[in-house]
């Protein structure tokens, strides 16, 4: 196992099960909404339509998709701070390894803010120099009274 790597296993064990940080608010609009619905071809109207969810949606407004929200963890999560910044000392390259659970327990309003809330919830060993995280990422709402997303990320951190 290389030092670095060795290090750092040891830091990310010390704080398993612990929050780690809570991110910075992002808002989701109506453009990036239908930038989404555009690269994924899912139009349905509770997306992209204002008027016709005012009147059929039970949410009155147009709503993000799951996997737009899904979509934005990586982003959300850059502004999260290391609880441990010493743990990634040597990382040469980090990958997005996927997820293990997702849920989407409530809607995200068009025009509202979002932000990531990371929990380290397991960090072992998968090769000498690679260490895979396991996190519970939540995303929050302003003002909402429970999440928008609830996932399992896999990270790979792949040290010098």
């Amino acid at each position: 196992m290389s030092e670095k790597a060795a290090a750092a296993l040891e830091i990310f064990k010390s704080i398993e099960g612990q929050e780690e940080g809570v991110g910075e608010w992002f808002e989701v609009t109506q453009d990036r909404i239908n930038l989404f619905a555009d690269a994924t071809l899912d139009h349905q109207f509770i997306h992209i339509d204002p008027d016709k969810s005012a009147e059929l949606s039970p949410y009155k407004v147009t709503i993000a998709h799951g996997f737009l929200t899904l979509s934005l963890i990586v982003h959300l999560g850059k502004s999260v701070p290391q609880l441990k910044p010493e743990a990634l000392e040597g990382v040469f390259m980090g990958v997005n390894y996927g997820m293990d659970k997702v849920r989407f327990p409530g809607p995200v309003p068009v025009n509202s803010k979002i932000r990531a809330r990371h929990t380290l919830m397991l960090a072992e060993l998968k090769a000498p120099n690679t260490i895979q995280i396991k996190r519970e990422v939540s995303v929050e709402l302003e003002g909402g009274s429970k999440p928008v997303c609830v996932a399992e990320s896999l990270t790979r951190l792949m040290y010098a």
